[in-house]
């Protein structure tokens, strides 16, 4: 049977959501309005009153004309929008993120497309209520009991790229105690929201790339590690999956300066670095290393090596950066002088993932884990963002609502 947008749309006003009509082929053309909305300057009204502070006062009125390459759209603008979907990334683009990414990953007939985890599916799409595509999950929904939680895992490599076009896009959330698909849907932190979860429109690698390219903005793609045995099918190998990424930015005429391939796996950076000279060079290798103590201090002790290896760009995440010291600074860690010394650029993620930071550093989230003591509430902040910036000296910031990158950038002149 063919599953189109169209029925997926049926299926979720019989479910009682509501939802608009999908926009296609929409024209696009470079933003030259920025918009950063109320965040940035609420977020500088919570701050303590500091040089910094006034420093941000002293910018409300500043026109912000121009996108920043400081500011990264990560995932589009998950903190309102349904991540990697078409509405998504023209948030992004509308708030000055001058890089926006697409997390890549692949379907059953080997098409590329624009979502965070090969299987999140389930979590981040309406797939579980439109029976035919369910019926092909990895997992299917299972309801949750009086002993165990509601379950489903459903990957992009479960459907064909037909199939994954017509699902709608939806804020990545779940409710562990659903009993049918229909509540499953929802049950993300209350510091999100559902409210632009209107069957948003799930979009390809090709798409992405136009959708950038029409904006003149940079790509940051990120090839995702898979979560099904490679080779895929038998013959699908990592090296053509990494290949076939950036054959996409060749046919469609894209300069590699614009390209900044990213992957959690040193061994797609380094074939990237072999195969492809001209976007390798700026491929970001996303280190994973420094999510154990051992691995931590194995990647600052062995920086030169990796450097010499042909790595020019490391992107760990923020905590990896960032120490807090007795007198309440904000720092940078041994990895961020590191890295620096062996003649690294940086980039981080992701902030604003936390949620409120008083809740998150009380509860030693991942991304401010190092710095949780020197946290006070959301007015923190541009204190993180101004650290990276000006004493780590990172190039760029992901950040899930980038208007607030944006607005830095635009009072510092990045």
């Amino acid at each position: 049977m063919e599953i189109n947008k169209m029925h997926a749309i049926s299926l979720l006003l019989a479910a009682g959501f509501a939802v608009a009509a999908p926009a296609y082929n929409k024209q696009s053309h470079a933003v030259t309005n920025i918009q950063v909305g109320p965040r940035p300057f609420w977020l500088v009204d919570q701050m303590d009153d500091s040089p910094l502070k006034k420093k941000l006062e002293s910018c409300t009125e500043k026109p912000i004309r121009d996108s920043s390459s400081f500011s990264i759209s990560h995932r589009g603008g998950p903190l309102q929008f349904p991540e990697h979907s078409r509405e998504g990334l023209y948030a992004g683009a509308r708030m000055g993120a001058g890089l926006l990414e697409c997390d890549v990953a692949f379907t059953s007939d080997r098409q590329l497309v624009c979502r965070h985890s090969q299987c999140d599916l389930h979590t981040t799409t309406n797939i579980l209520l439109i029976p035919e595509l369910a019926a092909k999950c990895t997992t299917p929904f299972q309801p949750a009991t009086a002993d165990s939680e509601a379950t489903a895992k459903c990957c992009t490599s479960d459907i064909t790229h037909e199939e994954f076009l017509s699902l709608c896009a939806k804020m990545d959330t779940s409710n562990p105690n659903a009993t049918t698909p229909e509540e499953y849907q929802y049950g993300g932190p209350d510091w999100r929201t559902s409210t632009y979860d209107n069957c948003a429109t799930t979009i390809d690698h090709k798409t992405y790339i136009q959708i950038t390219d029409s904006l003149g903005l940079q790509f940051t793609p990120e090839l995702k590690t898979p979560e099904v045995e490679m080779p895929f099918q038998g013959n699908y190998t990592q090296e053509m999956y990494a290949q076939q990424l950036i054959d996409e930015y060749k046919q469609a005429g894209i300069s590699p300066k614009r390209v900044w391939p990213q992957s959690f796996l040193e061994d797609d950076i380094f074939y990237w670095i072999k195969a492809e000279p001209s976007f390798g060079k700026q491929a970001v290798y996303l280190d994973p290393r420094v999510d154990t103590q051992a691995g931590y201090e194995a990647a600052v002790s062995s920086m030169n090596k990796l450097y010499k290896q042909g790595v020019r760009i490391l992107a760990p995440p923020i905590f990896a950066l960032l120490n807090g010291t007795a007198s309440g600074e904000i720092v940078p860690s041994s990895y961020a002088k590191a890295a620096k010394k062996a003649g690294f650029d940086l980039i981080t993620w992701s902030l604003e993932r936390s949620g409120p930071l008083k809740q998150a550093a009380a509860e030693g989230e991942y991304y401010v884990s190092t710095i949780a003591d020197v946290i006070k509430g959301d007015g923190d902040m541009y204190r993180i963002v101004d650290a990276l910036a000006r004493k780590v000296g990172v190039m760029s910031i992901f950040s899930d609502w980038p208007a607030t990158v944006t607005y830095y950038a635009n009072c510092f002149g990045l």
